[in-house]
């Protein structure tokens, strides 16, 4: 069985490294892809299509609410899970409104990364878990 293809989008290369870090971990995940901003993940989408794209939502360019709308009306299948600082209401409701399926702060990816992956790999919602609280 081939790995759980993901594409990292962050415009803060050490962020980025992090994520790819965790993930490496597991050899039933693979980064198949990273980009600095929404536009660039556009256009990588036109070669390469992973099970799921990271995003964070503060980027040049293009945010990644805006590139979760367009991923989700040409390629639906792909699941998006936004990676923030951003921990305020409103911002889970857009990213939800655009069609992200789980919601985590950057604050908790060390302990929630792989659990929120799981949860999207299995058709599920994530939403961090400081925000429930």
């Amino acid at each position: 069985m081939s790995p759980y293809g993901i594409f990292l989008v962050d415009d803060h290369p050490l962020a980025r490294q992090g994520v790819k870090t965790i993930i490496a971990e597991q050899s039933e995940l693979a980064v198949v892809g990273e980009v600095q901003d929404g536009l660039e993940l556009l256009e990588c989408l036109n070669q390469r299509l992973p099970h799921l794209v990271i995003l964070d939502i503060s980027m040049p360019r293009l945010s990644g609410i805006e590139a979760t709308r367009l991923i989700k009306s040409s390629h639906p299948e792909i699941k998006v899970l936004i990676l923030t600082m951003h921990n305020r209401r409103e911002y889970v409701d857009q990213a939800r409104l655009a069609g992200a399926e789980g919601y985590l702060l950057k604050d908790e990816v060390e302990k929630e990364l792989l659990s929120a992956i799981e949860t999207l790999r299995r058709g599920g919602t994530y939403l961090s878990p400081l925000l429930t609280d």
